[in-house]
């Protein structure tokens, strides 16, 4: 069955870099990104991983963690860290699965459920394993992205994603295009004019009755 934005992300049990995890144990009560990859050694996603690597005090500072997948053994994904902090300046400091069976690609319909796990798959083979998913404290997805091999992914907006998902999630907000931390956010419909009198008592800007525009509001 596809995953869509507020099924329960699937847990699983795969063996890692950091040794065995399951995964739900692993998020605990915060928030995690799982960012999955076609293939060991290949050139777009070794500079993927080691930016990533570079912004661990910034998940740290939102309480996220991170984890990898790639379509190989974990033996291979040792070897390839060593090539990423050699080229990308950030040794890999999180979790990266070994799914060289595909089985957390198929519980994550990243790929067709009938395509073997044959390691000597190449990276075309496995061009859907390019996914991004965000996942809230309550298990439940918040994202979802996947990007063509030929695209590296922007993980600023991944970062951007998770500040709109953490802000709206605390407040009756939504966040506008191009939204970023500190910039004016927008009431939601499903608060009234009287009852945004009490959470916004410093008002807002109303262009139309339906959008309604207010500073961001604080912890």
């Amino acid at each position: 069955m596809p995953l869509r934005i507020g099924d329960e992300a699937p847990d699983f049990t795969a063996k890692t870099t950091e040794g065995e995890l399951n995964f739900h144990d692993w998020i605990g009560d915060g928030w995690a990104i799982l960012f999955s990859h076609p293939k060991d050694f290949t050139p777009v996603c070794t500079t993927e991983l080691g930016y990533v690597a570079g912004l661990s005090d910034e998940f740290a500072k939102r309480n996220c963690k991170v984890m990898g997948l790639s379509i190989d053994p974990v033996e291979d994904h040792l070897e390839w860290s060593k090539d990423i902090e050699e080229t990308q300046g950030n040794a890999v400091n999180y979790p990266m699965v070994g799914d060289h069976n595909l089985t957390v690609a198929k519980l994550y319909d990243m790929i067709h459920p009938n395509a073997s796990g044959d390691t000597k798959r190449t990276a075309a083979d496995n061009a859907t394993i390019r996914s991004v998913f965000l996942i809230g404290p309550d298990k439940k997805i918040k994202l979802t992205i996947t990007y063509p091999m030929s695209t590296g992914r922007n993980f600023d907006e991944v970062l951007r994603v998770l500040d709109s998902c953490q802000l709206t999630a605390k407040h009756q907000v939504a966040t506008p295009v191009n939204w970023k931390q500190g910039e004016d956010v927008i009431i939601v419909p499903a608060v009234s004019d009287e009852d945004a009198k009490k959470k916004f008592p410093d008002g807002w800007d109303a262009p139309k009755p339906y959008l309604r525009i207010v500073a961001q509001p604080g912890d």
